[in-house]
């Protein structure tokens, strides 16, 4: 039976984040530095799958490289080839056809990019129980990531003194420093750190809606700036509203219209 990737995709409330945070020494500044950093801080595409990156040199280690000289952008030992949004569908989806479960497996899935083979560490019974819950929502890919941490202690104590190099060590691998891992986390920590720069899970909800309802085209960030107020009156004339800003009239109307 086909995996049904695209659901509602409902977005994070805030007390989602307010149980992730403490569960990792109560520092949101710090969460949403690492969610920045793994999916710009959004964990859907606009169809309302999950962000995912499908990596070849997890799904050769898990097919023992029996792919490798057929399908060298699915199975090699060097990472990378990615294409980037709905296109690692493509390759999910062409490497599933070799082998379902494995290349289900050797995705990063969600939010917190979660490698799908870590699935029973981030609190599920296996990789198809793990995406369906990523399908379903963005608290069960904070979840999963809160849950994957705690469950590291050196990367929970790291996450908990803010030691970005032993986070980037223990959470993306030692090829971090490649990527400038963690001193991406620090910058976003920093900024994040500054007072009205944590996201605003209101605005962040209608960024959401206004995102899948076309009138965003990206930045769900939770930050009221221009591209968001363009949206929201477009949305407002859309719908015969009165000229106006965002306002709990329209988070209802955008909540309704996209169905979440």
């Amino acid at each position: 039976m086909p995996i049904a990737f695209a659901g509602k995709g409902i977005p994070i409330t805030p007390d989602d984040i307010q149980a992730a945070a403490a569960a990792l020494g109560g520092d949101q500044a710090a969460l949403w530095s690492l969610m920045a950093v793994e999916t710009q801080g959004f964990g859907f595409l606009r169809d309302r799958r999950p962000c995912i990156l499908f990596e070849r040199h997890i799904f050769r280690l898990r097919t023992g490289g029996k792919y490798d000289q057929e399908y060298p952008n699915l199975s090699n030992p060097n990472p990378g080839g990615y294409f980037g949004g709905t296109a690692e569908y493509d390759r999910l989806g062409k490497a599933m056809q070799l082998d379902e479960r494995a290349a289900l497996e050797s995705a990063s899935w969600g939010l917190g990019q979660v490698m799908g083979y870590n699935a029973v560490i981030a609190g599920f019974a296996d990789v198809y129980a793990m995406v369906a819950a990523m399908v379903a929502g963005e608290d069960a890919q904070l979840s999963a990531t809160t849950t994957f941490i705690t469950a590291n202690p050196p990367l929970c104590t790291a996450f908990r003194d803010r030691d970005w190099s032993r986070i980037a060590f223990y959470y993306n691998g030692p090829d971090y420093v490649r990527n400038h891992y963690d001193e991406n986390l620090e910058q976003h920590y920093d900024e994040f750190s500054i007072p009205g720069n944590l996201p605003d899970i209101d605005v962040r909800t209608a960024q959401v809606c206004l995102f899948y309802l076309d009138y965003l085209l990206n930045g769900v960030d939770g930050l009221f700036g221009p591209r968001t107020l363009a949206a929201v009156r477009a949305f407002r004339l859309g719908n015969g509203l009165p000229a106006g800003d965002l306002d709990a009239n329209v988070i209802g109307l955008l909540r309704s219209d996209a169905d979440i």
